[in-house]
């Protein structure tokens, strides 16, 4: 997975100033698969960065909104896919299984929570996806590994760890503060909340059967991703329809 290029996606909601700790900055990694999502292409223009595709249905874009072509996917008002996961099937379909996801937390609750539960679909299909912001970094892990360097970090910045699966087993937090070995978590327990990395202390979050969403300090080093499957499967074709429950 670390062989292939990361997807970068700029969707529509928050972003957040930099910080002393550059812990809201935007990174574009060389090589990187750019996605702008519907609004999410107005942050991209402020920063430069030119899209490999724009998608979306543009109901939240301010600026001018793009040009039909090759590169950029009209999707209609109605549809059941929201706009970020139409950018998560286009990064998956040009072979990206990392992707980093900016302007999809704080604004609208629901859709932060539609964001996170994107990346429990992501993990699902043996891939990773990373939501960034207001300094902090939200992550899902199925049947794998999250592996911090040690680093200098900074007390009361809280790690949380909770299952998105029904139950999670053999859930392990070594070199945090809170020490959980061998735990088994439930979609309904709140145990792994509020967490802390220790100075200078390498640490992981993993866990043998299920699927975890870890929040964490946006100033850790990147984790070292291990996972017990490869990617499989897609996360399927951009649908543009209706489904029958929800047509009025």
């Amino acid at each position: 997975m670390e062989s292939l290029p990361p997807c970068v996606v700029f969707a529509a909601g928050e972003y957040y100033a930099v910080d002393a700790n550059r812990a809201n900055a935007v990174e574009v990694p060389h090589g990187a698969f750019v996605v702008a999502a519907d609004g999410g292409l107005d942050h991209a223009r402020a920063l430069g960065v030119a899209p490999d595709v724009v998608v979306g249905d543009f109901d939240s874009l301010q600026g001018d909104r793009p040009t039909c072509g090759e590169h950029t996917i009209a999707l209609p008002p109605q549809k059941d896919d929201p706009d970020l996961l139409s950018a998560l099937k286009i990064g998956w379909a040009h072979g990206c299984r990392t992707f980093h996801i900016y302007g999809a937390l704080g604004g609208r609750i629901d859709h932060t929570l539609s964001a996170i539960r994107l990346t429990a679909l992501v993990a699902r299909h043996g891939g990773i996806a990373f939501l960034h912001g207001d300094g902090t970094i939200v992550t899902a892990i199925r049947d794998g590994r999250l592996d911090w360097p040690a680093f200098d970090a900074t007390p009361g910045r809280m790690v949380s760890v909770f299952s998105h699966t029904d139950v999670s087993r053999g859930v392990d937090e070594p070199g945090l503060k809170y020490r959980l070995m061998d735990g088994v978590l439930d979609a309904d327990s709140v145990l792994g909340l509020s967490n802390e990395f220790l100075p200078l202390t390498p640490a992981a979050v993993s866990v043998r059967e299920g699927t975890l969403i870890v929040t964490y300090p946006a100033e850790a080093p990147g984790p070292k991703v291990t996972l017990r499957h490869a990617p499989s499967g897609d996360l399927g074709a951009l649908d543009t329809s209706v489904s029958s429950l929800l047509a009025g």
